[in-house]
């Protein structure tokens, strides 16, 4: 199963640093930062709201608990959003091209 794993951080700098690290290990064939976006959300009982980027990473389900693992130690926050959606269709060719890449 395929699958594509996002989380958020705090700056651009901090997301690239992040993707570099997963792209090194073959987590991910391909790690997608957008932001800046605006989160606004609960932490420990008050409102927040801040800057964040989102990274995307195309991976397979095999790879998930070791990407995870990475994330957790590498990531900036105390309680990191990490979340794995399946993807459910897509090209066989980019398939291909992911399975190829996360050798």
């Amino acid at each position: 199963m395929y699958l594509i794993v996002s989380t958020t951080v705090d700056s651009r700098q901090a997301a690239e640093e992040l993707a570099a690290a997963v792209l090194a290990q073959r987590l991910a064939a391909c790690v997608q930062i957008n932001g800046p976006l605006t989160s606004m959300y609960w932490w420990r009982g008050r409102q927040e709201k801040s800057e964040e980027w989102r990274l995307d990473m195309k991976t397979r389900s095999d790879r998930y608990p070791t990407l995870e693992r990475l994330l957790l130690d590498r990531h900036p926050y105390d309680c990191p959003e990490i979340l794995a959606t399946a993807i459910e269709r897509g090209s066989q060719a980019y398939f291909q091209w992911l399975d190829g890449e996360l050798r």
